[in-house]
């Protein structure tokens, strides 16, 4: 287990430089400069010219490699070993002001917002986005769980039928549709929850339960899968016979081994829920990681894009770690 775990930990910088490579590329490809929308900064020539240079935004070499060194940390470490950031922090004290703090992985400036770096920026969305995420993948556990198990008890039946219905319907309409109809129903026609923002408990039901109902139709059809395969097999057959009570053995034999697959599936979808809910965000303008993506693709920001992308990478590759440890919890037999 704990070479495995050294062994994707290992492979991680390896992964997050084959996708900053793809990612600068094709953000590099796309026209356009942040430094000339109307509607972000309009700096002189000269000074956008300057602003190039020192950004390296005239050279995708030198843009790549400066940005791999920043946002890597080996920037940090080269000017922590050579004293440099102590000879910064002594300068600073000698003329009386703060000591600079510079983060270990600095993903820079944003272009588009002025005086904000990405760092800044994804610290103060960042808890927003995982707020939203982790409650969406508990609702959407709940209601998985709860109509994967009841249609596998009786299957074929009106329950079951009733939950693949809303099941498919969860997977196949859109999560802008969902969040629009609920905005219409509990929004305007019954007003009794507020239609965007961010801060009250209220203002978390629409958004989390508008990205939770696509899990929770994937996760209803695999725990249904699962526990029609389970209640079908020698071991449940073994335990109804030692006169278990039939809740003990859905829950803690026939529930256990059909959870596998919903497993599986929560490793990808935890982190795409707490950092793709893109759509969820601008439907009920919730101030998260989404939305500045999107702002930074329009305006070509490529700092933010970057900052943005190697963090969800980051958060991808560790949740399929969790999950992979977390399979040898549930059951040991699984090397």
């Amino acid at each position: 287990m704990i070479g495995m775990v050294l062994r994707r930990l290992a492979a991680l910088p390896v992964i997050l430089i084959v996708i900053y490579t793809i990612t600068l590329t094709l953000a590099w490809a796309v026209p356009g400069n942040p430094l000339e929308n109307p509607e972000g900064r309009q700096p002189p020539a000269e000074v956008m010219e300057k602003m190039k240079r020192q950004y390296n935004l005239d050279s995708f070499p030198r843009f790549y490699v400066s940005y791999l060194a920043n946002a890597s940390g080996f920037e940090y470490a080269r000017d922590w070993a050579t004293g440099q950031i102590a000879h910064e922090r002594a300068q600073a004290q000698d003329a009386g002001l703060v000591p600079p703090v510079r983060p270990i992985f600095d993903f820079g400036p944003s272009l588009h917002n002025e005086d904000w770096t990405v760092n800044e920026i994804v610290a103060g969305a960042m808890p927003v986005s995982i707020t939203l995420g982790a409650l969406a993948i508990l609702i959407a556990l709940v209601i998985g769980l709860t109509a994967g198990v009841v249609g596998a008890v009786k299957p074929n039946s009106i329950a079951d039928h009733a939950t693949l219905a809303v099941a498919l319907i969860g997977i196949s309409l859109p999560t802008f549709v969902i969040g629009t109809v609920l905005l219409l129903i509990f929004g305007v026609w019954l007003p009794i929850l507020p239609v965007g923002g961010w801060g009250g408990f209220k203002q978390l039901v629409l958004p989390s339960v508008t990205l939770s109902l696509p899990f929770a139709a994937y996760i209803a059809r695999l725990t249904r899968m699962g526990m029609i395969e389970a209640l079908d097999s020698d071991y449940v057959r073994t335990a109804r016979a030692k006169g278990l009570s039939e809740r003990s053995v859905l829950l803690r034999h026939a529930l256990k081994n059909a959870f596998l697959p919903v497993l599986s599936f929560l490793g990808p979808a935890t982190a795409l829920a707490m950092t793709g809910s893109f759509i969820v965000e601008r439907v009920f303008t919730i101030p998260g990681m989404g939305q500045h993506f999107i702002n930074a693709v329009q305006n070509k920001d490529l700092f933010l894009i970057m900052g943005v992308v190697l963090i969800f990478a980051t958060m991808l590759i560790l949740f399929n770690l969790a999950v992979d440890v977390m399979y040898r919890w549930v059951d040991p037999r699984i090397e």
